[in-house]
């Protein structure tokens, strides 16, 4: 398995990975098109397409720091599910010997749950801080996650960095008209 990593909205899978992203997350998870467009020129971001071969399997999206590496957003073709591709797309970025960051949804229901599962048989660990990821778009606020790291829980200084870094580097113009590192809630303030 490797990446390739997309650098422009030209290159010739940029409209399918897309597709499989917008099929991928809900609405509220996802950045609008040109927020997408104008990150991929981030030198931190890295738009991962994955392969097996020459057989296109999911995105991993993520941001890469000299501390940690924070997947935005992973996600596997649905007919090419449970064949191992996310365990093994995780293992070669775990190879990068960096503090992983990830976010789920709060295990709640059997999916939920199931996911948790998986990440912790990749060896994730949950994260005890209340974590709010901020909205994608102006009409929703932020949404409690729950914080998962692989090898190990962060220390409460990283997640302070790793926080701040998420509200003004990564969510900055994630949506058109503005900084969305504040909910419609927090703009009205």
């Amino acid at each position: 398995m490797n990446f390739e990593y997309i650098t422009e909205c030209a290159h010739p899978m940029y409209r399918r990975a897309l597709e499989l992203y917008q099929a991928s997350f809900p609405y509220h998870e996802q950045r609008e098109a040109l927020s997408q467009e104008q990150i991929l020129q981030d030198s931190s971001y890295r738009f991962g397409l994955i392969y097996d071969k020459t057989l296109f399997v999911g995105l991993v999206l993520c941001w890469e720091t000299e501390d940690f590496l924070y997947i935005e957003h992973l996600c596997i073709r649905p007919e090419l599910r449970n064949q191992q591709y996310g365990r093994k797309a995780l293992s070669l970025l775990q190879e990068k010997r960096k503090c992983i960051i990830l976010e789920i949804d709060p295990p709640e229901d059997a999916i939920s749950k199931r996911r948790k599962g998986f990440y912790e048989s990749c060896g994730f660990v949950e994260n005890p801080f209340a974590h709010i990821h901020p909205p994608y778009h102006p009409e929703y606020a932020g949404h409690r996650l729950v914080l998962m790291t692989y090898p190990q829980v962060l220390p409460a200084h990283i997640y302070d960095m790793f926080s701040q870094y998420l509200r003004e580097r990564i969510m900055h113009g994630a949506f058109v008209g503005g900084n969305s590192g504040e909910s419609a809630e927090q703009k009205a303030d």
